[in-house]
């Protein structure tokens, strides 16, 4: 909806997602998001989001950025501080190490991080899995307690970045988080997108 809304301001705008967004990415999303819960260690498994960020920022991310187009993207790297940092317990400042060896200080201009309690983001990923990405439900098999994590890490996140981080209830009509996030857009960058 984004997207649109900027394709609608004529901005030209590039959808992507992680892990994936680009071919290598792809390929290492197969390996992250299906398969079992305990399939990896949990550094192994940040170390294949990073080698999948790496490859989606020089192939997708940094390519469309020279030709001055925006990027938005389905989870960046607070997703995996959140997930491998927070929710496997490998902690905040460890995710920045990788990060920094990886991408140096590479970071998206916004992050709008989509809130909603536990019980209801699981709800809402198991009716999406069953619509369109069966068998991509690994790390919604990962339990409650895994999940309380990586929702407490999320907030955190925001608590510490707050410049570039922002929190949206989730847990409304969609059509009022997508006018916040348009409204934060506007505020953001100056412009009309409403």
């Amino acid at each position: 909806m984004l997207a649109d809304a900027l394709k609608s301001a004529g901005v030209d705008a590039v959808v992507t997602r992680e892990p994936g967004g680009a071919p290598g990415a792809e390929v290492i999303r197969s390996l992250l998001v299906e398969g079992a819960v305990d399939r990896w260690q949990p550094m192994t498994e940040a170390l294949l989001h990073f080698a999948a960020r790496l490859e989606h920022v020089r192939e997708t991310i940094v390519p469309a950025l020279e030709e001055g187009r925006w990027v938005v993207t389905d989870r960046f790297s607070d997703s995996t501080i959140a997930y491998q940092g927070y929710g496997h317990d490998l902690g905040q400042a460890t995710m920045a190490q990788l990060h920094g060896r990886v991408l140096g200080d590479f970071q998206p201009d916004v992050t709008i991080i989509l809130d909603l309690p536990v019980d209801a983001g699981l709800a809402r990923a198991g009716k999406r899995e069953a619509a369109e990405n069966a068998g991509e439900d690994r790390y919604e098999r990962m339990g409650q307690d895994f999940h309380q994590r990586l929702r407490d890490g999320f907030l955190d996140i925001a608590r510490r970045s707050p410049e570039r981080c922002i929190v949206i209830d989730a847990n409304q009509d969609p059509d009022n988080v997508h006018r916040s996030i348009l409204e934060i857009i506007e505020n953001r960058f100056g412009m009309n997108l409403i």
